[in-house]
């Protein structure tokens, strides 16, 4: 009797080049993930929308290629405009004298505020360089353990949730009227039922299976236009070709140095959620190169040269005028929803974004998608990026019978998810270092710190032969 042949896995590993045609598809379905978020944080900050979207391809780009060129393998992320700076540039733009009923901040201001993003860039490289000349991934484990970036991980995505149900709702952008809620209800559960069929039913069924979030934008696009949901008026009001606005950082201000703390500082936000994020692909990736039978990537043990691709990021974003980055969770739920970690396939993403910065009628196209369809992905990514922080737990094998671990895990969720859900804008009221951080305290961050620091406590006061224990955890 013959053997039996075992069925080729589906999906594409970080090195993989998929035919040029699929590689586009999958490319716009990675600036379809992206783009909300992207645009939505550059307005929030005031910054030109094409000089983002042109700069963030740019650094996803520029990052994959060094990646590739200095450790023979990419590692796949994709670099949007990170939520953590808003209200500490805020604050900055306040003091500069812009007021909040402005569109676009102007150059002046934006180039104060970008010097800041150089100092996280400063921050991230300086960081990543320690812990990759003290070991890498087995040092950073003793700070940074399972029990830290999974929560971390669980944190972001459960604390979007409260941004994901107000897209779908419509109170994101003023509705109140129950008809119309109503209305981008359905959008946003149609595109999520749709987003759930695609990526259970067509699993394995070839390219086309790695297309869900796609698939399901156009289903709720085409229900959201008999809905009345499509803003037809934002079509023809751009010009076919745009140059972005490039405004350079500036060091002379008066409150260059304020800008440089209050923003630099939130790189405490981003450099455990960039390690959660990393630890999340590099786990996935792993799992489907075991299925297919081929060599495991361990992206987890270039964690510091990771956040030092972090850094790169920043101060490209900082030297040209952008907002500052961060690895984007959505398209790492992306990737694992889709099991396309293809890093050919994040630069063609990079290179969209970027041309949209100049193509006015593809950024019109891409922008006039309802916010109701992307709230009904949002619900599906951002409860995915959650559900890998459990994962984390699970492959680290994390014990939650372990006090030490238990409570520094329910320390970074409540504080995390519950600042997140429960204050303005995600900050704490803690009236403390108030220069700094004039409108509280980031959630996230702090619920991080606080895990950080309950597990170097441990480390410390605990008998040596049980402080040996844990560090060989």
């Amino acid at each position: 009797m013959a053997a039996k042949t075992k069925p080729q896995v589906m999906g594409y590993l970080p090195n993989d080049t998929p035919p040029f045609g699929q590689m586009v598809l999958l490319g716009l379905q990675h600036v379809l993930t992206m783009f909300p978020a992207t645009v939505l944080a550059a307005i929030l900050m005031k910054f030109p929308v094409s000089t983002v979207l042109t700069i963030t391809g740019l650094g996803t780009v520029i990052t994959l290629i060094v990646s590739k060129l200095a450790l023979g393998t990419y590692i796949p992320l994709y670099y949007g405009s990170s939520f953590s700076y808003i209200t500490a540039v805020a604050g900055i733009m306040a003091a500069l004298g812009v007021s909040s009923e402005t569109a676009v901040a102007p150059p002046e201001a934006i180039s104060v505020v970008t010097a800041g993003f150089i100092a996280t860039a400063i921050i991230n490289v300086v960081v990543g360089f320690i812990i990759r000349a003290s070991g890498g991934k087995q040092a950073l484990d003793k700070v940074l353990p399972a029990i830290i970036t999974g929560p971390v991980a669980c944190t972001i995505g459960i604390g979007l949730g409260a941004a994901a149900l107000t897209m779908s709702s419509g109170t994101c952008c003023g509705i109140a009227d129950p008809g119309t809620q109503i209305k981008w209800w359905t959008a946003a559960i149609v595109t999520l039922l749709a987003a759930y069929i695609f990526s259970v039913y067509l699993q394995g069924k070839g390219f086309v299976g790695m297309l869900p979030i796609l698939l399901a934008a156009v289903v709720g696009y085409l229900v959201a236009i008999p809905l009345g949901l499509v803003n037809w008026a934002g079509f023809g009001q751009e010009a076919l070709l745009r140059a972005p606005v490039i405004t350079l950082p500036r060091f002379n201000d008066p409150l260059t140095l304020t800008a440089i703390v209050g923003i630099g500082i939130m790189a405490i936000a981003t450099i455990p959620e960039s390690t959660a994020h990393l630890y999340q692909i590099s786990l996935y990736v792993d799992h489907l190169a075991e299925e297919q039978g081929r060599k495991k990537y361990a992206l987890a043990e270039y964690i510091g040269f990771n956040l030092m691709l972090d850094g790169l990021d920043d101060f490209i974003n900082g030297l040209f005028g952008s907002t500052a980055g961060t690895n984007y969770g959505e398209n790492n739920s992306l990737m694992v929803i889709t099991r396309n970690y293809a890093g050919p396939a994040l630069l063609t993403a990079g290179v969209i974004a970027m041309i949209l910065g100049f193509i006015g009628p593809l950024a019109e196209a891409i922008s006039s998608i309802p916010t109701a369809v992307s709230g009904g992905l949002a619900i599906y990514l951002f409860g995915v990026i959650g559900m890998q922080g459990i994962a984390l737990m699970m492959a680290e094998k994390v014990n939650l019978y372990d006090p030490r671990q238990l409570a520094i895990g329910a320390i970074i969720l409540i504080v995390g998810i519950g600042g997140n859900i429960g204050f303005p804008n995600g900050f704490l009221p803690i009236p403390l270092l108030t220069g700094i951080f004039p409108n509280g305290w980031p959630a996230i961050a702090t619920g991080a710190m606080l895990g950080i620091l309950f597990n170097l406590i441990t480390l410390v006061f605990k008998p040596p032969a049980e402080r040996a224990d844990i560090l060989h955890k």
